[in-house]
């Protein structure tokens, strides 16, 4: 009977839902977004964002495909906010030339979890989807 209780005891432990690392969400994203999981990747855009966002990347996904991705930089800025880096490897169907694109995303923490709050390419090719930066001075328009 008492090994019983302390199984019981360990497997609710285990149960109990731990803080996702930030990595995890970082990597859970980019490979939904590179696989065209979007339902997946749509776990880390803010609630009220993603409907829109799977719509849109399942749209987009009739021609852009993402071949492959690296996380070349991850910048802690305190315990509820990061600044990653990625460089995607992508083409347009309709087109076939691969190219690279680095983009920064901003990330929160939002509970146990991290959330995509922003993202924009910051050098190689204008990749369609992925927002210019803002020029120095310029605000951010709400739509």
């Amino acid at each position: 009977m008492k090994t019983l209780l302390i199984v019981s005891l360990l497997a609710g432990c285990g149960a109990m839902q731990q803080p996702e690392p930030l990595t995890d969400a970082v990597r859970s994203y980019n490979d939904g977004v590179r696989w065209e999981r979007f339902e997946i990747a749509a776990v880390h855009i803010p609630p009220k964002q993603r409907s829109q966002f799977v719509d849109d990347a399942d749209e987009r996904a009739h021609d852009i495909k993402i071949t492959d991705y690296d996380v070349v930089m991850v910048e802690p800025r305190g315990s509820k906010e990061a600044r990653v880096q990625i460089k995607m490897s992508w083409y347009k169907e309709s087109e076939g030339t691969l190219h690279e694109t680095q983009a920064m995303q901003t990330w929160e923490k939002h509970g146990k979890g991290w959330l995509l709050v922003d993202e924009a390419r910051v050098r190689g090719t204008e990749m369609p989807c992925l927002p210019e930066p803002l020029a120095v001075g310029e605000t951010p328009t709400k739509e």
